[in-house]
Formats: structure tokens, sequence, C-alpha cells
């Protein structure tokens, strides 16, 4: 590898690399509640509808953060929104430790949610518009890489943290512990804000501001001089075409990339993936298991969780976005059906279900994460980063997680109902592997391939369905 081709693959995996922390710190703070809401549960004697509400609440956050989050990016840049989400990430770790009481947890948890919500659109955009066409996808699926490494690491420490409570006795769990689970997520969010000070500005947002030859400059880093000439006459063919408004996006050729966005990413909500990540302790409890064994089993499924987040990474470039989702929506919505039908003939209310059926619920269990991993949890993101126009890029994003958000919200909060009082375990995992089947009709008949396309070809190709 020459000098400057190593110089250039050198650059783009720093700042792909320190922006993708962002999707470490939302894999964090979303994950951390699965350990503490058992404690906290316990503490405040929580019955199942305000434990739907202490577990949602970061989620009551992501709706605003990422509802305002693409207007901030357009207006002031992806890297002054960048170190926005990491002072929040910051300050909200640190209070997460203190709440005395469940309102309290509730407010701190939203302006959590507010940077994971932020987040959740600004990296995604920011890989995608400094990363070249033929490295996008698999610097795109680091931020996903990043959110499973955060959700595996905060199993671990939530485990660790609960084993300490073992020894110090279970009072030390239900007053501290998981303050401590909570609160070690600052500690990373410090080290995004340092690293941020490295990471330049998103060559096309500042083409879109008139300044074409600090982007020409960013955009030779990440390329080479033909890459940066050759993208920069993409840039201003595709912003002399645009308006740059919201409105544009319920028009012409953009309402069908819109439609594919939101259901992709309404899908990947309603398939159930956090109502395991957030109470996978609490169905692995139920089903029978010790605690011990129930956070042991957490961390178990999170490792698996990021292993095939890594098969994804090596093959998004290689296969192809449409076929890992016509795969793994396939494997999910087998895996899920196999989970309700033993919940169906094990019902929990008999008193949890025997050794060997645990381990089979665990391994189905296990495989519909490795599913997730290894297609719509990343390809959703990635996806909905590159189909849309440039200008309105930011605003656009901000629709997609702003879905991904609300329909988390009903998620989260419907599960300890569903699964309690509605319509069982079994019934439960059904309506999440519907969804599932579901996704795949929908990118049978729907979703196009985007592999090794530029942002301007992938927006040209919307032409057609005007």
């Amino acid at each position: 590898m020459s000098d400057s081709r190593a110089s250039t693959v050198r650059f783009v995996l720093f700042a792909s690399g320190v922006t993708a922390i962002g999707g470490f710190l939302f894999g964090y703070d979303t994950a951390v509640i699965n350990g503490a809401n058992w404690y906290i549960k316990k503490l405040w004697d929580l019955d199942p509808g305000w434990e739907g509400m202490v577990t949602a609440a970061m989620l009551l956050g992501c709706i605003p953060g990422a509802m305002f989050a693409g207007f901030l990016s357009d207006r002031f840049g992806r890297k002054r929104l960048l170190f926005l989400c990491a002072i929040l990430y910051a300050v909200s770790g640190v209070l997460s430790a203190l709440p005395r009481t469940k309102e309290e947890f509730l407010l701190v948890r939203f302006l959590s949610g507010l940077g994971i919500g932020a987040s959740s659109m600004i990296c995604p955009v920011y890989i995608a518009e400094i990363a070249p066409e033929k490295w996008r996808g698999r610097l795109g699926t680091l931020f996903q890489l990043a959110i499973v490494v955060g959700i595996f690491l905060t199993l671990l420490v939530n485990m660790l943290v609960q084993g300490v409570g073992r020894e110090l006795g279970e009072q030390w769990n239900l007053e501290t512990g998981w303050r401590w689970m909570l609160g070690l997520g600052a500690v990373p969010a410090v080290v995004f804000i340092l690293l941020l000070f490295a990471v330049p500005e998103s060559p096309r947002w500042l083409a879109q501001q008139g300044r074409e030859g600090e982007a020409e400059g960013i955009l030779r880093l990440a390329g080479g001089a033909e890459h940066a000439q050759r993208q920069m006459e993409d840039i201003r063919g595709a912003l002399a075409q645009e308006e740059g408004r919201f409105s544009e996006l319920l028009t012409g050729p953009f309402r069908r990339p819109l439609l594919i966005a939101v259901v992709l990413m309404a899908c990947s909500q309603f398939c159930g993936i956090n109502a395991i990540i957030y109470y996978s302790t609490r169905i692995f409890k139920a089903a029978g298991a010790t605690e011990a064994a129930a956070f042991t089993a957490t961390v178990g499924m999170g490792l698996v969780n990021l292993l095939f987040t890594f098969v994804a990474v090596a093959l998004v470039d290689r296969l192809g976005r449409r076929p890992l989702l016509v795969i793994g929506t396939a494997i999910q919505a087998a895996a899920l059906a196999l989970v309700g039908w033993m919940f169906h003939i094990h019902p929990i209310q008999e008193g949890g279900i025997e050794t060997l059926e645990l381990v089979k619920l665990f391994s189905c269990i296990v495989t519909f994460s490795a599913a997730f991993a290894l297609a719509l949890g990343p390809i959703g993101w990635l996806f909905s980063s590159e189909i849309f126009p440039n200008r309105v890029r930011g605003r656009a994003m901000s629709v997609a997680a702003m879905t991904v958000w609300i329909t988390d919200l009903i998620v989260t909060w419907s599960f300890p109902k569903l699964n309690d009082h509605w319509v069982g375990p079994a019934g439960t995992f059904w309506i999440y592997g519907g969804v599932s089947l579901f996704a795949l009709l929908f990118v049978l008949a729907a979703v196009p391939e985007t592999k090794g396309r530029t942002l301007e070809e992938i927006e040209r190709s919307w032409a057609r369905y005007s």
C-alpha cells in the first residue's frame, strides 16, 4: 500500500471511528437499563406500567432529540452537533447515578435520550458523507458495530456490578449497584468529547455552505485528488437541482425513499429487538433462570450480537444490502416464531421452564439477535443514511431516526403489559415474528440495492419514480 493510500485509509478510519463512539454511547445508554431496571423496580416498588415508563423514559428524550437534530445539523454543521451529543452523554451519565426518586430518574433519562436521539441521526449521516462509496457500506456499519459493542460492554459491566453485589449483599445492588451501572457511561463520553476536536466537518455540508475549498481538501484526504474532483462535481450537480426544503421529501421521487426508510426503521423496532435488549434479564429470570444465570445469559446474547455485526461489516459491501436483509429477516421471523411456541407449550405461570428447554429458549433468542445484527440492525441505519438528497439529508434522517424512537418507545412501554397481562409471552413473540415476516416481504417488494454507488448516483436513481 502506497503512503498516500495508507494516509487516506487512516484519515477515513479515524474520522469514522471517532464518530462511531456516538454509537457506542448510544448502545451503552440504551442497554444499561437491562440490568438496572430489575433493581429499580424493587427499590421503588414499581408496577408494570411504571416499570415500562422507567425503562422507556430515555426514549421520550430520543424523539425530540432526533426530531431537532436534522435541522440543527443542516443549520450549524455535523461536527457541532456531535459535540452537543457528547456533552449530553457526559452530563446525563453523571446525573443518572444520583436520583433519589423515580421522578428524578425519569428526568435524567430524558436528558440522556436527547443525546441518543440526536446521535442516532447525525453519526450515520456524517460517516456516509465522508466515506468514499467503495468503503461506505463497511464504514456505515461501524455505527451499528459501535452500538453492539456498547451494548455488550454494558451487559458485561452490569454482570460484574451484579457480582459485586452478591459479595456485598443484595441491598448494595438495590441502593448503589445500579447507580454504578448507569454512571460509568460518563467515562467514554468524555473521551468522545476530546477526540472530536481532531475530526473535520462533513465535506458535503461545507459545500452546501459555499465553502468548497475546505470541502475539496477534506475529500482529498478521504480519497485522493481524483476522488475529490469527481465528488465535488457530483455535489455541485446535486446541489444545483435541490431546493433544500423539507417538504421536498413529500413530493415527487423522494416519497419512495422516505417510505422505505420509515418502514425499515419501524420494522427494526416492532420486531422486538429492544424488548430483548432492555428486558432479557427479566425474561430469563421469569423463565426459571437464577439471577446470576440470567445476567450471564444476557452477556452471552450481547457477545453473539457483537460477533454477527462483524459478519455484517465483512459482507455488506460484498454481498450487498438487499441479500443480507432478505436472509436476516427470514431467520428473525423463524426464530421468533419458535420462541413464541416454546412459551406456548411451557407457560411461565406453571413455574418456569426446565433446564433443557431453557437452553433451547436461549438459543432461539440468540438466533434472533444474531439475525438482527447481521441485517436489519446495521442496514436500516446505513440504508437510511444513503438514500436522501444532500441538502435535506439531515432533516430526512431525522424522520428515520424519530421513527425508530417512537416505535422503540411503544415496544419498550408495552412489553411488560403485553407479556404480563394482554397476550402473554407466546403471543408477544408471535407479534414480533409477524413484524419480521412483514419486513421480509417489504424488502423483497420495495428495497433496492445501493452497494457501490455514490450518494449522488443513488439520489438520481429516484428520478424515475417522479
